[in-house]
C-alpha cells in the first residue's frame, strides 16, 4: 500500500464513517478518488487531512467528510447529470462521475478549470466535462439537472439556478450568511416547489460571487 492509498483509508475510516456518511457508493467512489491529484503539488503531502485546503486566490477544497455528507444528501443515481458549481480542480466532480451519468465542473477560475481537466486525464475520468462561465450563472445549455452540488459556500441560493434544477431534483450546499454559521442544507424541487432542510453545521469558506446582495436602506431626509 502506497502512503496516498494508506492516507485514502485513513480518511474513510477516521473522518467520513464516523461522520454519517454510510452510502456504500459514496464511500467506494472517494476511496477510488485519488485525492493528491486534484491539489496543487506542493499540499499532495496533506490532500487527505480534515480540512479545507486552499487552492489560491481565496479558493478552497472542500474538507473530505462535508464533501462526503454533501454527496450523500444529493442521493445521486446512475441515470442523473449533476451540475457541479465552483468545481475548482475537480475532486468532487470527480467522485461524482463514478456515482452518475455525466458531470458538467462549473467554473469560472482558468488556473483552476486548467488544474481539474488535467488532474482527470491523470484519472483517466471521461464523465465530467470542465465548462469554464460565472458560477452564478450555473450552465443552462445542459439544464435540467437531478443533482445540483455546490463546491464552496453561499450566503444565498441563487434562483437563477435553482431554475435549473429538474423535477424532483436535489440541491446541496451549505449556506453561510454574512458573519453567521455555515448550515448545510438539502433543498428539493416537486412540482415547482423548493423545499428546504438543514443537514449539519459547517465552517466552509465561501464561494466568490457567492455574497450576500447588500440590503437597501431607505434615508428619510
Amino acid at each position: 500500500m502506497t502512503v496516498f492509498e494508506a492516507a485514502r483509508a485513513h480518511m474513510i475510516e477516521s473522518q467520513i464513517r464516523p461522520n454519517k456518511v454510510t452510502d456504500e457508493r459514496v464511500l467506494a467512489a472517494m476511496a477510488e478518488t485519488r485525492r493528491e491529484l486534484f491539489v496543487p503539488e506542493h499540499l499532495g503531502a496533506i490532500a487527505y487531512v480534515d480540512d479545507d485546503l486552499p487552492l489560491g486566490g481565496g479558493r478552497y477544497l472542500m474538507e473530505p467528510m462535508v464533501a462526503a455528507r454533501l454527496l450523500q444528501a444529493a442521493a445521486v443515481g446512475r441515470a442523473d447529470t449533476v451540475l457541479v458549481v465552483g468545481a475548482g480542480t475537480g475532486y468532487e466532480a470527480a467522485v461524482l462521475a463514478r456515482l452518475a451519468r455525466a458531470v458538467i465542473a462549473l467554473e469560472q477560475d482558468p488556473g483552476l478549470a486548467r488544474l481539474a481537466r488535467a488532474a482527470l486525464v491523470d484519472h483517466a475520468i471521461a464523465a465530467v466535462n470542465v465548462v469554464e462561465g460565472p458560477l452564478g450563472q450555473g450552465c443552462r445549455l445542459r439544464a435540467p439537472y437531478e443533482a445540483i452540488v455546490f463546491g464552496g459556500a453561499v450566503a444565498e441560493l441563487p434562483d437563477e439556478i435553482f431554475a435549473q434544477l429538474a423535477e424532483g431534483g436535489r440541491l446541496v450546499a451549505v449556506v453561510k450568511p454574512e458573519g453567521g454559521v455555515g448550515r448545510a442544507m438539502l433543498a428539493t424541487q416537486t412540482g415547482g416547489v423548493i423545499a428546504r432542510r438543514v443537514i449539519f453545521d459547517a465552517a466552509t469558506p465561501l464561494l466568490p460571487g457567492f455574497r450576500a446582495k447588500p440590503a437597501f436602506v431607505f434615508s428619510a431626509f
